[in-house]
């Protein structure tokens, strides 16, 4: 395995990093099948896992947590979670502030079953609050031994520059990693964000680099499309009556033509791509099934060469994202009239 430094923590992290999203009953999956595909990935050298709270309502980190401490695994595995999401009723059980940040800890730490968190990643950005106040609370949580290093996940490249002008300014821990969207139909990150990381020292752990799905080898011309819980709760995303996603389903079948040819799956294609940029510390992979995993580890025995980046670069040019959907946040003043119109 070729362990790579994430950011500058001095942490080496396997290029495979293994998501929890589908632990848990978002994905169907239960104790058993878990505790298999986490053995799996460990044997093949993964050290990697990342999760959040929000997933499947805690039942990831619950699972997770029993997984490593019954296997006697936690001390051999970089284990990342995530704040932000809502977590139950009430209006404080959600966000940035520091008095969710602080219960949020405590309850991650209990459900995975740890004395601390490698890496604990704000979920999204949160305009409602100022960063200050979020820096602050994780910096005392670093201080107070709960958690090692800190980052940040689907962040606009200048709030990740304004992160590190906050915590130089207010001595506030910084962010070591970004966790943004990027596969080869989402490319946006490529024109500032990959480079903003890299040039303030940040790993940086690709999700969806199989674009949701769409570079699994299911979505083809002329064969029945998948039905999923996901496209289900995400139209924008998979809905086939959207223009976006019927371009996106074209780029997919130019892409599995370009894979075959080069004697490769789609899946190590897709994979390698994310992985051969160079900000890029890991890809985040989210197994439902051991087949799932496994040919997500086969990518780690490839290595796209020059000419095929260059087939993918027409396919797909540099920094576009085919469908602005697959962007993963939006700025609220995209969403909302009131503010980009005066009264």
């Amino acid at each position: 395995m070729d362990y790579r430094l994430l950011g500058r923590t001095g942490l080496k992290v396997s290029p495979i990093c293994l998501g929890g999203m589908m632990f848990g009953w978002w994905g169907e999956n239960g104790l058993d099948a878990s505790a298999k595909l986490i053995r799996r990935a460990v044997e093949a050298g993964v050290n990697f896992i990342d999760t959040a709270d929000v997933y499947s309502n805690g039942e990831s980190e619950e699972l997770i947590g029993q997984v490593l401490a019954e296997t006697g695994l936690r001390d051999e595995i970089v284990l990342a979670t995530k704040v932000h999401g809502q977590m139950g009723e009430g209006p404080n059980r959600g966000g940035n502030s520091r008095a969710w940040i602080m219960r949020a800890v405590d309850d991650s730490l209990r459900r995975l079953r740890t004395d601390r968190i490698d890496l604990y990643q704000v979920h999204r950005p949160d305009p409602a609050v100022d960063l200050d106040e979020t820096l602050g609370a994780l910096t005392d949580l670093v201080r107070a031994g709960k958690v090692r290093y800190i980052g940040c996940s689907t962040f606009p490249a200048h709030r990740v520059v304004e992160s590190h002008w906050v915590a130089e300014r207010r001595q506030r821990e910084r962010f070591a990693s970004e966790q943004p969207p990027y596969s080869i139909l989402a490319r946006a990150v490529e024109a500032d964000l990959l480079p903003v990381c890299r040039d303030y020292g940040m790993g940086v752990l690709a999700w969806s680099p199989l674009a949701g799905g769409w570079l699994s080898g299911r979505y083809r011309e002329g064969a029945e499309l998948p039905v999923s819980r996901r496209s289900a709760l995400l139209p924008a995303r998979y809905d086939m009556e959207l223009e976006e996603n019927r371009r996106k389903l074209a780029a997919a079948e130019r892409l599995a033509l370009l894979a075959d040819k080069a004697g490769l799956s789609l899946v190590q294609l897709a994979l390698q791509f994310v992985m051969q940029h160079p900000a890029v510390t890991s890809a985040i992979v989210g197994p439902r099934t051991m087949e799932h995993l496994d040919s997500h580890l086969e990518s780690l025995d490839v290595r796209l060469t020059p000419d095929v980046l260059d087939a993918i670069d027409e396919i797909v040019p540099p920094g576009v994202t085919v469908n602005p959907a697959d962007r993963g946040w939006q700025p609220p003043e995209l969403a909302d009239p009131s503010l980009r119109r005066r009264p």
